[in-house]
């Protein structure tokens, strides 16, 4: 089951407290205070584990809750600390306050991690408190709680392509053909109900992550079809395929669906719509002749369109080369704008 929005209640540890005692041994009748510290409450923290793809493991738990810290003890002990509560979530994982709507972080790196509550800080014991005007102090003080919050969870997926297009396009086709990824194909609507992650392997040890995605019809936006909302999971990508149709079973334009998607698009996010994108043309196995192709580039002058067939995979090779080009240039182009500047 593929779960991409999760609510959470975190809370991490409270500190132990201080422990009030007075040191009693043979010989030593006024030995003074000696009560130790309380141990410090644990953290909560989620990290991005590499091994997880859904948040499917907070559909059945929504508390989560870090150990406490223990009480101080004679002779200056201190009490144990809580053991912090490490929580794994898939890498793209946005992680939200949810009372006040703030994004606290993207977790989109195996390994990055943010502490999410904060165990609270163990009390003094006595002994913190002795001087020559309070010898015998008879008090502690008590553990701070440990922060208490709700969290939204909301995955993105991370891959390099995403690919969009009508119901029944062949995105699932083109995926099992150029990847391992084994999503349902079927000869009905909507047989992909949830993304699907691909990893393409090209000559050279290049490698680039495919997301496949329900399919999209008009007024998705509205809640038609599966909707829009899984959109999201493309947001990250550094480029879009539009898979269209050449031969659609509907008799509709392959040309007017290319516009339909792309209105879909924009709809959801300006900046999504604004990503580089490549136009292929599937099922030319079908085809008897060039017509439906000239009249696909007709329509769409100006646009670069590659004939493939995800079937019989061919023109997938000068696709992913096409694809690899432009992955490589917006892979260099992030690094270079991560860079840090030089010292003066």
């Amino acid at each position: 089951m593929f779960i991409d929005e999760a609510k959470i209640h975190v809370k991490a540890g409270d500190g132990g407290m201080g422990c009030v005692s007075f040191r009693r041994e043979k010989y030593v009748p006024k030995g003074g205070p000696d009560g130790g510290d309380g141990g410090d409450g644990g953290s909560v923290i989620l990290v991005a584990d590499a091994s997880k793809d859904t948040l499917l493991d907070f559909s059945g738990k929504h508390h989560w809750k870090a150990g406490r810290g223990l009480q101080g003890m004679g002779k200056k002990m201190y009490g144990l600390s809580g053991d912090d509560l490490i929580v794994a979530v898939p890498p793209g994982t946005l992680v939200y306050d949810a009372e006040h709507d703030l994004r606290l972080a993207d977790l989109n790196v195996p390994g990055k991690r943010i502490v999410v509550a904060r165990g609270g800080k163990g009390g003094r014991g006595n002994w913190h408190f002795r001087s020559s005007t309070n010898q015998a102090p008879r008090y502690a003080e008590p553990g701070t709680e440990g922060q208490e919050r709700n969290l939204r969870l909301e995955l993105k997926l991370i891959a390099d392509i995403g690919l969009v297009g009508m119901p029944n396009a062949g995105k699932s086709t083109l995926l099992r053909a150029v990847s391992a990824a084994r999503p349902k194909v079927a000869d009905y609507p909507f047989t992909t109900l949830e993304p699907i992650l691909g990893l393409v392997e090209l000559v050279g040890d290049r490698r680039m992550v495919v997301a496949d995605i329900p399919g999209l019809i008009e007024g998705a936006q509205h809640g038609a079809g599966l909707g829009h909302a899984f959109l999201k999971h493309i947001e990250r990508t550094k480029i879009i395929v539009h898979l269209l149709d050449l031969y659609p079973p509907d008799g509709s334009s392959p040309a007017d669906n290319y516009r339909t998607i792309r209105k879909e698009l924009e709809a959801f996010s300006p900046a999504l719509a604004q990503k580089r994108e490549v136009i292929a043309a599937n099922k030319t196995d079908l085809s008897v002749d060039s017509d439906a192709l000239d009249q696909l580039r007709n329509d769409l002058p100006g646009k670069t369109i590659f004939p493939i067939s995800g079937a019989t995979r061919q023109g997938t090779e000068p696709l992913l080369e096409q694809l690899w080009q432009v992955v490589r240039e917006e892979r260099n182009r992030d690094e270079f704008e991560e860079m840090p500047e030089s010292p003066v």
